[in-house]
């Protein structure tokens, strides 16, 4: 059994964890760590190694608190590389809004002042939560994040190592040494003999890494949802790859992302190396590829008319977004017209008002506008209903005064007052940004027309749903792909995963 999403530093469950280590689960990697005393490393819960014995382990939430507490990370099983807990999803307490803002890097950026600031908390209060909740401070678990950073830029890319101790967004060379020596066991030059091979074009300012998922993973819901929704300029899909620009903190990128059964391939071209670790989390919530599918089949399975969407899909994702502004425009724009409609008015929009590329690829040309663009002149290129184009300048005008604020951390009530507060925002809009922005995995699409046409057909009442929760967002995109699935035979049967060995050298 899983320790379960609620579970704090405390309150890991010994025997549901240790049966997952016995079973060598990896539905469980990234939910909690194996701490071994006698070895001094740390695993994830299905590392082929043999199983310790269980007076010699203990469980933790993160890898941040295994470091803290002087272990190193396993070689064998690569417990950085694992994907990420659904845990911050899946709650929306403190520590799980926190820990949002932490893996996009913000102490990175901000510090813990700037952290706590986007909370609405004092440093002092967010650190006892967090090591309260997950047994280690802001501090730790940002070092954690860097650590990661350093072992993808060590082993996938040619840079020099004192290139790869600031991008990775360490103080100092000898900061970068003894971290890596502290979590990994290895110096960087060793670290770096044991990476995947490098060719051509992984140097310098490209950077290719294989993106571990969670099991189930069905990737053609993915594939008709990014190729559906894709604008011209920023986005493209020719039928194996989607391609998108990134608007990060140091600079522009560009990401073309294969999506496979049992892992993603991400291509990204940086201008600033600093900014991989928030590409990458990025392009992981864009894909929900850290969802706790499992546990969300379990439940929804319960529900007869239900239970064969979820066998015919079972490993379905709830997409996520690489940017809150682009999104709650996009959406705005979007509302009751129909998609190919929508990618005509983004795009004219983005061929207009978007940032353009130095240096485009692939036909990614531009970054979205950005709100103040928007709001400047977005009456002069947006068409269509008076009162629609109104709202989306008068919305971007907010935005872009910090008079709406929107970001991974907050609160789902808090944000939904503040859309809801918005002209020409209504609950269907609302909603939709929360499910996407925040990963909320209990949102029920209800007032989505294709949605209740879905349910109507298979007879589900949308007024009675409450034990579909805390999973509703998946009922949500099982309803949508079965409406969808009619007119795309794709989306009608998943293919069954492959066999996959236990090797995780090469996945990032």
């Amino acid at each position: 059994m899983s320790p379960g999403p609620a579970a704090s530093a405390r309150q890991l469950d010994f025997d549901s964890c240790y049966r997952a280590v016995q079973s060598r689960d990896a539905r469980f990697d990234g939910q909690f760590f194996v701490a071994v005393r006698t070895t001094g490393i740390y695993c994830r819960p299905s590392c082929p190694a043999i199983t310790p014995k269980p007076h010699n382990v203990s469980f933790v939430l993160t890898a941040a608190v295994a470091q803290q507490e002087g272990y190193r990370a396993c070689r064998r099983c690569l417990p950085d590389a694992v994907p990420g807990s659904p845990r911050w999803n899946v709650n929306s307490d403190l520590a799980s809004r926190a820990m949002r803002l932490i893996e996009d890097g913000l102490v990175d950026r901000t510090g813990v002042s700037g952290l706590a600031g986007q909370l609405g908390y004092s440093p002092r209060q967010l650190n006892r939560v967090l090591g309260d909740q997950i047994g280690a401070g802001p501090l730790a678990l940002a070092r954690a994040y860097r650590a990661t950073t350093a072992r993808m830029l060590i082993q996938c890319t040619d840079m020099s190592m004192s290139d790869i101790a600031f991008a990775a967004g360490f103080a100092s060379i000898r900061q970068f040494n003894d971290t890596v020596r502290e979590v990994f066991a290895q110096t960087p030059t060793e670290l770096r003999a044991k990476g995947a091979p490098r060719g051509p074009g992984v140097a310098g300012a490209a950077v290719t890494l294989k993106l571990a998922v969670r099991q189930p993973f069905s990737p053609p819901w993915l594939h008709w949802f990014l190729s559906a929704h894709a604008v011209t300029g920023i986005e493209s899909w020719d039928g194996q790859t989607y391609r998108r620009s990134l608007d990060l903190p140091h600079g522009p990128a560009i990401v073309g992302l294969q999506i496979d059964t049992d892992h993603v391939r991400a291509e990204l071209r940086l201008q600033d190396m600093r900014d991989l670790g928030v590409a990458v989390h990025r392009v992981r919530k864009l894909l929900d590829l850290d969802a706790d599918v499992a546990a969300a089949n379990d439940v929804l399975q319960r529900v007869p008319a239900l239970s064969p969407l979820v066998d015919a899909m079972p490993g379905i994702r709830a997409p996520g977004s690489i940017d809150p502004t682009e999104l709650l425009l996009r959406t705005m724009i979007g509302q009751q017209i129909s998609l190919p409609a929508a990618r005509t008015h983004a795009a004219k929009l983005v061929a207009a008002l978007g940032v353009p590329l130095d240096n485009p690829d692939g036909g990614i040309t531009h970054l979205f506008p950005t709100a103040a663009a928007i709001a400047e002149r977005g009456h002069e290129v947006l068409t269509g209903p008076a009162a629609r184009t109104t709202a989306i300048v008068d919305v971007s005008r907010a935005i872009a005064e910090d008079r709406l604020t929107m970001h991974p951390g907050l609160p789902a009530a808090e944000l939904r007052t503040q859309l809801i507060a918005q002209r020409g925002i209504g609950a269907w809009t609302a909603d939709y940004v929360i499910m996407r922005l925040l990963g909320d995995p209990d949102i029920l699409l209800n007032t989505d027309l294709v949605l209740r046409k879905s349910a109507a057909d298979l007879n589900i009442d949308l007024t009675d749903t409450s034990r579909w929760s805390p999973w509703r967002s998946y009922a949500s995109m099982h309803l949508w792909r079965s409406a969808v699935a009619r007119v795309e035979p794709t989306l009608a049967v998943a293919p069954a995963p492959p066999i996959t060995t236990r090797s995780r050298k090469k996945v990032s």
